[in-house]
């Protein structure tokens, strides 16, 4: 998998005044001492991909900060598409100190709300609550489908949804009193007469548009092809004038020395164009807009205006609105054979539909379960090995959706005897990370959701569980990018790239910094991870035992 994020540049963002970062693919860890910025980092690319803006990040004495990030060509086409890009592209974002923020994609303004929605498949932050996107219930029962291989049958099951809802929502309109009917009858008669009067054609507003600027000026241009005309042929020293006595001099001295006429076919066809040229203008002056003309068009521009507002955005629009209008009045007219055939079709949808959500109910249940127990045994090797997961599957008869008739929640007990709970329930940071991990784990293959952030998703472990922990990590990180805020020797020690977080203070200011870290400067920094402050010999040792059973170097 190569790198989904190339580069990371952070301007007066907290305590970074400014970095630099570029993310390799694979694993890349974050490390340093508590409170040095590793978190900021994680908060600075959120908000670069569309998160809530603080004015509390504001660097002090800063006027704005920015975020601005270069993407690969590995970005999913569906984000893409959204953002409308191709190849390479860059983000940027900005915020002041009045609290506005800019967005943009490349050097297009984009709104946060776009920016959001699109970089929703992007990236996947975990560490936070808010943050989890398998936390939605929505998530969690695509994530299902999707596990379960149901996506056909789900999308078979909305096409007759929306079959059946449809068919009910006719049946509605149809069942009226027969005042109402009556009343919608005349207001469907009402609305058809009304655009059928105006005489809408598509591309009208264009063509319009068009004839506008030479009707404003209708005046101006009959006054000068007027001119024009007397120019070439009406007025006395006329251009046409003045050639027909060339030509009759030209003649004349033909007939006295043959050579000197060569220019006479010349002037014969000079005044050919002449005369046509001064046809063409008396054609333009004969086919003259009146000065009504003008009045005319704003009025037809005017009545556009008003049928656009009631019915449509464009004349497109309000001839499809005249459509559907003309289809409810033939069905309102006929109402009682319509509903009779309405009935028939309704309750034949409704069978296929309730036949696709037992098939879809029946495969989720498979699914769940198999989810459950792969989940599990992922925990194990977390530091959840007591933690039992629970995909609960619960049909609610009639109550039907687009996805089916199931009520999806991923359910866990931490510990054995307590209760199952939403995933939401789950007090722990740390073994919400950590569940999270697992699940991506055993979803790797239908989630597809490029860059993954992890922030301490080894709170609360050690010893063998943190070097699980890691192993996970490196797992998933060989089909997407991985970034991970991590304490942890044991889970540092998997990265493909490692950067280092700490505090310095230029010109008495506090700012972070933050390094790659490659060779001995990384076997240093891992072992200070294991001994503390000072590298010792023995935590130097166990450093470079801890690369070398993860297959990593320094």
């Amino acid at each position: 998998m190569s790198a989904v994020l190339t580069e990371l540049l952070i301007r007066s963002f907290a305590v970074v005044e400014e970095a630099r970062i570029l993310p390799g693919p694979g694993l890349n860890v974050f490390t340093g001492e508590t409170g040095a910025g590793k978190s900021i980092l994680i908060e600075a690319l959120g908000f670069l991909l569309g998160e809530r803006a603080s004015v509390d990040w504001l660097r002090a004495g800063a006027k704005s900060l920015e975020v601005k990030g270069v993407f690969s060509t590995d970005v999913p086409g569906p984000v893409r598409k959204a953002l409308g890009v191709t190849g390479e592209f860059v983000l940027r974002r900005e915020l002041d100190a009045s609290g506005r923020s800019r967005a943009f994609v490349g050097d297009a303004p984009v709104t946060a709300a776009l920016l959001s929605s699109a970089c929703e498949t992007l990236a996947d932050f975990h560490g936070q609550h808010e943050h989890q996107s398998l936390l939605k219930p929505a998530l969690q029962l695509e994530l299902l489908d999707s596990f379960g291989g149901l996506l056909e049958l789900r999308g078979r099951t909305a096409q007759a949804y929306r079959r059946w809802k449809s068919l009910n929502e006719e049946k509605e309109s149809l069942t009226l009193d027969e005042a109402e009917r009556e009343r919608r009858m005349d207001l469907c008669r009402f609305q058809a007469a009304e655009i059928d009067q105006a005489a809408l054609r598509p591309g009208e507003e264009e063509e319009l548009e068009a004839q506008l600027p030479r009707l404003k000026h209708a005046s101006r241009l009959m006054e000068l092809s007027a001119r024009a005309r007397e120019l070439l042929c009406d007025a006395e020293g006329s251009v046409s004038e003045s050639l027909g006595k060339a030509e009759r001099l030209f003649a004349e001295m033909e007939r006295l020395d043959p050579p000197a006429g060569e220019a006479l076919p010349g002037l014969a066809r000079a005044l050919e164009w002449i005369s046509e040229a001064s046809s063409a203008l008396g054609r333009y002056q004969e086919a003259g807009d009146s000065p009504e003309s003008l009045d005319e068009l704003l009025s037809r521009q005017d009545k556009i205006a008003r049928l656009k507002k009631k019915y449509g955005a464009s004349v497109e629009e309000v001839l499809a609105f005249r459509e559907r209008v003309g289809g409810e009045l033939k069905s309102l007219e006929n109402r009682e054979g319509r509903l009779s055939e309405i009935d028939a079709e309704t309750a034949s949808a409704r069978r296929a539909l309730e036949s696709l959500c037992s098939e879809l109910h029946q495969g989720r249940s498979k699914a769940a379960a198999k989810l459950s127990a792969r989940a599990g045994a992922e925990f194990k090797g977390l530091a959840l090995g007591p933690a039992r997961l629970s995909v609960c599957v619960e049909m609610e008869e009639g109550s039907f959706s687009a996805s089916g008739c199931d009520r999806v929640e991923f359910l866990i007990a931490p510990n054995p005897g307590e209760a199952l709970k939403s995933l939401r329930a789950t007090a722990s940071g740390g073994e919400m990370s950590r569940v999270m991990l697992a699940l991506k784990t055993v979803l790797s293959r239908e989630d597809k959701v490029p860059l993954l952030v992890f922030d301490e998703v080894d709170a609360g472990v050690g010893g063998e569980a943190a070097r699980s922990v890691g192993a996970k990590l490196a797992e998933l990180a060989k089909t997407r990018q991985v970034l991970c805020v991590t304490h942890l020797p044991q889970v540092a020690c998997f990265a493909q790239t490692h950067f280092e977080v700490r505090k310095e203070v230029s010109r008495g200011r506090t700012r972070a910094v933050v390094e790659r870290l490659s060779g001995e400067p990384r076997l240093q920094a891992l072992a200070r991870m294991l001994g503390g402050r000072a590298a010792t010999e023995a935590s130097r040792r166990h450093a470079r035992e801890l690369l070398e059973s993860a297959g990593a170097r320094a």
